[in-house]
């Protein structure tokens, strides 16, 4: 079903993935100051809306627990791998494969997440309580297409953990990445069940940050009709960012299970 690559190239292929690691390490300084902005956005948010906003962060526990309405049918897209039926099958297949099917995953998504950003910025801050839920799904479905295109299957409860990890890993500062880095370099281990036990216990710090990763840009998209293209711009970056997180570290798990098996 596949042809075996070589070390040296799954190798070339890590190196490229560890550069990209490290060029995550240098965001600008004003990153850092994204989540001040949503100190005055809960004093002006009406209680409803924090409300509904708190209610949608709350389902994200769902997830990880069962996948809960988030959870995506596997065979659409394994459909666009010829001849396999299972992420098992697609685990088997070349990175070259697997890379221009999530590449188009991400590209799609990021697409659609413009056009939702330019809606939901029609209406300024009562808009912004449905486009950040919208958002966030939006992400949790993208991250689960990309895991199926690296042969990762998201029923597992393990994998949705590692799925939420990507999520914080794109909206968390250099501090966060480098940690995130660290803490899912094993997760191709034997232990990771162990790992997923402990890892559950930070969920909602994990939705809260991606929460405030908004920041700044999305005070921006409470401006009426002008939040339209603040609105388009922000969700196609953040999309974008999630959908290369995931490509990342999914490839990068799948290549060191490679580079185990060559040994």
């Amino acid at each position: 079903m596949t042809e075996r690559e070589s070390r040296a190239y799954l190798e070339n292929e890590l190196k490229h993935i560890k550069q990209w690691e490290n060029s995550q390490k240098k965001l600008w300084f004003w990153e850092r100051l994204g989540r001040l902005p949503f100190k005055l956005l809960d004093k002006m948010t009406p209680a409803f809306i924090q409300k509904k906003i708190g209610q949608a962060i709350d389902e994200l526990s769902y997830y990880i627990q069962s996948g809960g309405r988030y959870l995506i049918s596997k065979n659409r897209i394994t459909e666009r791998f010829n001849g396999v039926q299972t992420p098992d099958d697609i685990a088997r297949l070349p990175l070259s494969k697997m890379d221009a099917i999530a590449e188009d995953y991400g590209q799609s998504r990021a697409k659609f997440a413009t056009f939702q950003g330019a809606t939901t910025g029609i209406g300024g801050m009562f808009t912004l309580a449905v486009d950040i839920p919208a958002l966030l799904g939006l992400s949790l479905k993208t991250l689960q297409e990309i895991a199926i295109c690296y042969g990762y299957d998201p029923e597992d409860k393990s994998e949705r953990i590692f799925i939420v990890k990507c999520l914080q890993f794109a909206s968390s500062d250099i501090v966060g990445k480098k940690a995130i880095i660290e803490e899912l370099s094993d997760f191709h281990s034997d232990n990771k069940e162990q790992q997923t036990a402990s890892q559950l216990q930070g969920w909602r710090e994990v939705v809260m940050t991606y929460r405030d990763h908004f920041g700044w840009k999305k005070l921006l998209q409470l401006v009426p009709i002008a939040g339209i293209i603040f609105g388009a711009m922000v969700n196609k970056s953040t999309l974008e960012d999630v959908a290369e997180a995931g490509r990342m570290l999914y490839k990068k798990r799948r290549i060191l299970e490679r580079l185990k098996r060559t040994n």
